[in-house]
């Protein structure tokens, strides 16, 4: 159900036969702490540095480069963040689960004649392995852009609505001027999320079937 609506804003490209769906991927599609845990602390036995697994994972969004700056000199971070990835290819993978809602939200795009595509801070490769190990149909992944910095790719792939579980999230899809439709699945609050500009907050994606009705039923009558 949503939690906080204030309402739907039509975007840019909601005329067209078709329509574009942005999505982030941690927390939103995806839940990879469990995988992202192990890497951390595999990361944290090798290196000697000491690493808090579970704040890492209670904090999810940024790029890692950022986290890794919390924990690591910052002339160590390329290497770090190699080794790391490394890691998350082995341990991380297989043990992350799609959020509830997640194949049917894409399967709502599809059904509205719409493409979805994934604009994540994560890496585009790990994205990708992701994305296909857990058969989340979705049409294009960008990896590698952050909060503001999503604006392009969603721009350039046409997207009119933007789904995310971060501030950033919502600071990306107001960049783009597309619908910005948050999700409560991730490490900020609902309100936190309606006071940052979300369009719209639900709960998680089991709401976003509904919500997409209303929304292309106002925008397309």
């Amino acid at each position: 159900m949503s939690l906080v609506n204030s309402g739907t804003v039509p975007g840019p490209n909601d005329a067209d036969a078709g329509f574009v769906v942005g999505f982030d991927l941690d927390m939103t599609l995806i839940d990879g702490r469990v995988g992202i845990a192990r890497a951390f602390r595999a990361l944290s036995a090798e290196t000697g540095v000491f690493v808090d697994a579970d704040l890492v994972v209670s904090r999810l969004g940024p790029p890692l480069e950022q986290e890794l700056a919390e924990w690591f000199p910052r002339e160590d971070i390329p290497a770090v963040a190699k080794r790391y990835r490394e890691f998350y290819g082995e341990l991380a993978i297989t043990s992350t689960v799609a959020l509830p809602g997640a194949h049917e939200a894409l399967a709502a795009v599809r059904r509205h004649g719409g493409r979805s595509i994934v604009v994540t801070a994560k890496n585009q490769p790990q994205a990708r392995l992701h994305i296909d190990h857990l058969a989340l149909e979705v049409d294009e992944v960008v990896g590698g852009l952050w909060s503001d910095g999503k604006a392009a790719a969603l721009r350039e792939h046409g997207a009119s609505v933007y789904v995310g579980d971060h501030l950033g999230d919502v600071r990306g899809a107001r960049a783009a001027d597309a619908v910005s439709v948050a999700v409560a699945t991730g490490p900020i609050s609902a309100a936190d999320l309606a006071a940052a500009g979300a369009d719209a907050v639900l709960a998680d994606l089991t709401a976003f079937p509904a919500w997409l009705d209303t929304y292309r039923k106002a925008t397309t009558g």
